[in-house]
């Protein structure tokens, strides 16, 4: 069992399945190998502090055992001395010093197991990163040589017309322009004729109205002559 928790968003058992579905595939992947870097270097450090540990628990356990066997040789001396008091006393300083040994070696063995565990989760770690780091750079060269080619399809579009077609939009152009000013002038010349026709039923108008007051003058006496 895993003694460090995933935290990953991305997993190698998803990143496939998510990859059919990516708009843009490398930064997928970069999300990926980012999140695995952090993790390989949370591991790194685990790795490291247990790896301290481990070495402190080894040591705890064999000073225990030299403890022991050190107890024991001074009971087998006092015993050989009369000492029997004395002898009494290594052996339960002797005891206390094999209960530590089991201790120790216990944690130690507990340690050094999930030690272990840490080097094969960095092992498996650094492959996936290593194979999925492959992964991206293929998929960057893909989409590299995809990019290029949209690049020379838009080129290769922009002067895959004949010259004929072009010549023939141009004259179309020309044409419009030649009747939006024929257009024009003929408005203006309207608008001349208009006015001048205008004109004339104005003077028209006038005309007739001094006519009218020169009559009615007459009637009252005026004469044109005086």
């Amino acid at each position: 069992m895993s003694i460090i928790r995933r935290v990953r968003d991305i997993t190698v058992a998803t990143l496939n399945e998510r990859l059919e579905s990516a708009e843009d595939p490398v930064r997928l992947i970069d999300q990926f190998l980012w999140s695995t870097r952090e993790e390989i270097i949370q591991c790194e450090k685990l790795y490291q502090q247990y790896a301290g540990h481990n070495n402190h628990l080894k040591a705890q356990w064999l000073q225990a055992e030299q403890q022991k066997e050190k107890r024991e040789q001074q009971a087998m001396t006092a015993l050989k001395a009369g000492e029997e008091n004395l002898a009494r006393i290594a052996l339960l300083e002797k005891q206390s010093a094999e209960e530590r040994a089991v201790q120790y070696r216990e944690l130690y063995e507990q340690s050094n197991q999930n030690v272990l565990d840490l080097e094969d989760q960095l092992r498996e770690l650094r492959s996936e990163y290593q194979t999925v780091y492959d992964k991206r750079e293929y998929y960057a060269a893909r989409m590299e040589s995809l990019r290029l080619q949209q690049r020379m399809n838009a080129r290769y579009g922009a002067h895959a017309q004949e010259p004929t077609s072009m010549f023939r939009r141009l004259e179309d152009r020309i044409n419009d322009m030649e009747l939006e000013a024929k257009s024009l002038r003929d408005l203006r010349r309207m608008g001349t004729e208009f006015l001048a026709e205008t004109g004339q039923r104005v003077q028209s108008v006038v005309e007739r109205e001094l006519e009218q007051l020169k009559r009615k003058l007459e009637k009252e006496g005026w004469s044109s002559s005086s």
